[in-house]
């Protein structure tokens, strides 16, 4: 066997190799930058033809023939070898399979050496086709204890996270974890998920911080770039939680907002809301609360309360109602609890303002809604002789729109729609407390497909609110199958529901035909009616004060 210079395109493909998968194009790739940068280092083998010609063909190295073209070389080293009966077949294979790459530590260790013989990280990776943050990457094998190291040279490697884990602790740890978790003659392998869980530190990241660089100086906060995340995201993190956390808290202080109050979360993440709160699940109100708190990955969260007024008991005690024996007797859990319902009121008042807002409305059917929502039990009209102005700042600003500035009636068509549908907004709600317009709102809504602006409501919040007859109820029309144990139901329901849009038929609209067959027979006016007589007697059904203006005030949710 002898060496000498050939032209790589003269050479012949051998027709027994044992290699015919194609290579990567990384792989590919990466030789092609090897060869660029440092040339072949192992010159390929080639031998006479053996079927009469006068050429060479290549025992071993083919890929590294391609590369060669590919890199415009005229002319390389190769070995010539004498021809085989086999056509190199045998030693093709053999060279194949005996073949292994190096390990992470070697690697690590050449890397370091080139580093040592001045190459830099950059024109290392530009050689081996390697992007730089993986010749970072394995250069943290610096940080390993090298006892450590050593047992990792011989294949006994931890995965990527556990790699980081130890190699982001200090010696001094890694030491002591290592007494503890080193191989024995009867155990050589190393329970590497112990080392890492015993140099674990909980990490808070930078990108769920909300403060800027300024406050993070001034709280001694110093990022450490996490190596082996994605290159695409920010993987600054610090194991400095008390920092961290303190720094959040002062943030948070900064940028409280108006009617804002800064809270602690509870034992499930969620954040603990004033005595008696009601949280806004749709879109929050002027009048309505900010409670600002810390979820348990250190996150800024901000969720929306009101505190409504309390309201007397009436008829029955609040301790529910009692046998004959005296015993009070537990109520049966509803279908959806009082939350649930309150969801719901806060779903249809968005949906409802949404669709007046947005959706297509006929003039006369416009002029129909104001008609339903002046008849709302939350709206007053004061006449003049009461004095009553509560609540009609906004009535007036929508008025203003439509007079000009000599006092007469001055609008476009465009302005009076505009106008009508603001005053329908202000007024209409299905909110479950003072403010809800009762089934005068629902009949608008039904009227201009207020159905269709309904959020999904497939959701862990909401379905928790149902009772098990009507979660399971709620699997009708899907794939989902009731499980044994509830919770097991709705995960299933919120990961279906995550592809498709849930509406449960409570929060439709359209009022039950009862009750608006009822509301129809007792709000009809019949022709001995005197509608101008002013001193109608409230409504016996509704309640004492449906006519108080400041109980009842103008809906501005």
């Amino acid at each position: 066997m002898h060496l000498m210079k050939v032209d790589p395109r003269a050479l012949k493909e051998n027709p027994d190799r044992m290699r015919l998968t194609k290579s990567t194009p990384q792989a590919d790739a990466l030789l092609l930058a090897t060869i660029k940068a440092v040339g072949i280092v192992q010159p390929p083998v080639i031998a006479p033809e053996t079927s009469g010609g006068n050429g060479y063909i290549i025992t071993a190295g083919h890929r590294r023939v391609r590369q060669a073209i590919a890199a415009g070389l005229e002319e390389i080293d190769v070995l010539v070898d004498d021809a085989a009966n086999d056509n190199g077949a045998m030693r093709s294979m053999v060279e194949n399979i005996a073949r292994e790459a190096l390990n992470p530590v070697d690697q690590w260790r050449a890397i370091e050496r080139l580093v040592a013989l001045g190459w830099t990280e950059e024109t290392i990776g530009v050689a081996l086709a390697l992007p730089v943050r993986q010749i970072k990457k394995l250069r943290l094998l610096a940080n390993v204890l090298p006892a450590m190291l050593d047992h990792m040279a011989k294949g006994d490697m931890p995965n990527e996270k556990q790699l980081r884990t130890i190699a982001a602790a200090s010696p001094d740890e890694q030491r002591e974890v290592w007494k503890k978790h080193k191989p024995s003659k009867a155990d050589p392998q190393v329970a590497w998920y112990s080392v890492a869980n015993g140099l674990e530190k909980t990490r808070m990241y930078a990108k769920d911080a909300s403060f800027d660089d300024d406050l993070a100086k001034a709280y001694g906060i110093a990022w450490v770039e996490d190596l082996f995340a994605s290159a695409d995201e920010d993987s600054r993190y610090t194991t400095d939680v008390e920092a961290f956390l303190g720094a959040q808290q002062e943030w948070m202080a900064n940028h409280l907002p108006k009617r804002g109050v800064i809270v602690e979360a509870d034992t499930w993440g969620r954040a603990k809301l004033p005595p008696k709160a009601e949280q806004v699940y749709g879109r929050p109100g002027k009048s309505d609360h900010a409670a600002m708190y810390l979820d348990r990955e250190g996150k800024v969260q901000t969720v929306h309360y009101r505190l409504p007024e309390l309201k007397k008991a009436k008829g029955e005690a609040a301790g529910g109602a009692a046998g004959e024996d005296g015993v009070a007797l537990s109520r049966p859990r509803p279908d959806v609890t009082r939350k649930g319902i309150e969801m719901v009121g806060d779903y249809r008042t968005d949906a409802l303002h949404e669709a007046l807002a947005r959706a297509p409305i006929e003039d006369d059917t416009l002029l129909a809604l104001l008609v339903l929502a002046f008849a709302g039990r939350n709206i007053s009209i004061a006449s003049g002789a009461s004095g009553d102005v509560y609540g009609y700042a906004r009535m007036d600003r929508h008025a203003a729109r439509l007079v000009g500035s000599e006092g007469k009636l001055a609008f476009d068509r465009e302005t009076l729609q505009q106008a009508a549908r603001g005053v329908l907004i202000d007024v209409l709600s299905c909110r479950e407390n003072r403010t809800d317009s009762g089934i005068v709102a629902r009949l608008a809504g039904n009227a201009i497909g207020a159905d269709g602006f309904l959020p999904n409501m497939g959701t862990d919040e909401f379905l928790s609110c149902l009772s098990r007859a009507a979660l399971e109820g709620s699997c009708k029309d899907t794939p989902v199958l009731p499980r044994q144990k509830v919770k097991d139901t709705r995960a299933a329901l919120v990961e279906h529901f995550k592809e498709e849009r849930f509406v449960h038929p409570l929060a439709l609209f359209a009022p039950d035909a009862m009750k608006l067959a009822s509301w129809l027979v007792k709000h009809e006016a019949s022709e001995d009616d005197d509608l101008d007589e002013g001193s109608a007697e409230p409504d016996a059904a509704e309640p004492a004060d449906a006519l108080d203006g400041e109980a009842y005030g103008v809906a501005a949710e």
